[in-house]
C-alpha cells in the first residue's frame, strides 16, 4: 500500500471563514461573499480589495478580527489525531498574513497558500503563488508516489478533490453538494476521521 498524505482546505473545514468574520465585525455585508458564492477567485479578491479601500480598512484591522477567531469546534482535536496517523497539508487560498493567528491555535500545521502585497498597512494587492495551486499540489504529491486523500467545502476545492485518489466534501453548502453529487458529503470530524483511517489502513 502506498504512503498516504491528506490535503485539507482551511476555512470552513478547520477555521471560520475569515471574510465572513470581517464582514460581521465591520458591518459590510458585501464582504460576506466567499468561494462558496463566487467560483472566480480573482474576481472575488479584486472586489474585496475595492471594498477595503472604499471603507479605509487596513491589514491590521483584518488581523485584529482574525486574532479574535477560534478554530471550529472540534477542529484542533481532529487535526491532532489525524496528524498522529498521517502527514497532513492544508491547501488554502488564504494568505500568509491572515493565517498565522489561526495556525498558532491549531499547533502550526503545514500550510500552502498565497501572499498579500502590503504597503504601509494597506492591502495593495495579492500574489497567487501558483495558479490552480490545490490541484497542482495534489498532482505533485502523487508524482512522489503518495496516495492523496482530500477534503474541502467550496467550489475552489473541487479541482483538489477531483484530482485526489479519494476526495470528500466536508460541511459543504447545499449549492456545492447539488452541483457535485458524485463526491461523498460528510458533516462531522468523527466521520471524516473514520473514512480517512479506512483509506490508510
Amino acid at each position: 500500500m502506498k504512503q498516504a498524505i491528506v490535503t485539507l482546505d482551511m476555512e470552513g473545514v478547520l477555521t471560520p471563514e475569515i471574510w465572513i468574520a470581517v464582514a460581521e465585525k465591520t458591518g459590510i455585508p458585501a464582504l460576506r461573499r466567499t468561494t462558496r458564492d463566487e467560483p472566480d477567485y480573482d474576481k472575488l479578491m479584486r472586489g474585496r480589495l475595492e471594498i477595503l479601500d472604499q471603507h479605509g480598512l487596513k491589514l491590521s484591522d483584518i488581523q485584529a478580527v482574525i486574532g479574535s477567531l477560534e478554530p471550529l469546534d472540534g477542529a484542533k482535536a481532529f487535526l491532532d489525531e489525524l496528524r498522529s496517523l498521517v502527514q497532513v497539508v492544508i491547501l488554502s487560498d488564504t494568505f500568509e498574513q491572515f493565517a498565522s493567528p489561526l495556525l498558532r491555535k491549531l499547533a502550526w500545521p503545514s500550510l500552502l497558500c498565497h501572499r498579500l502585497v502590503v504597503e504601509n498597512d494597506r492591502i495593495a494587492g495579492y500574489q497567487i503563488r501558483i495558479a490552480e495551486q490545490k490541484e497542482k499540489a495534489v498532482a505533485a504529491f502523487q508524482s512522489m508516489n503518495y496516495q492523496v486523500i482530500a477534503a474541502g467545502d467550496s467550489f475552489n476545492d473541487i479541482a483538489m478533490i477531483s484530482k485526489a485518489d479519494v476526495g470528500y466534501l466536508f460541511r459543504a453548502p447545499a449549492n456545492v453538494k447539488e452541483r457535485y453529487p458524485k463526491f461523498r458529503a460528510i458533516d462531522s470530524y468523527a466521520d471524516l476521521l473514520g473514512l480517512i483511517k479506512g483509506q490508510i489502513g
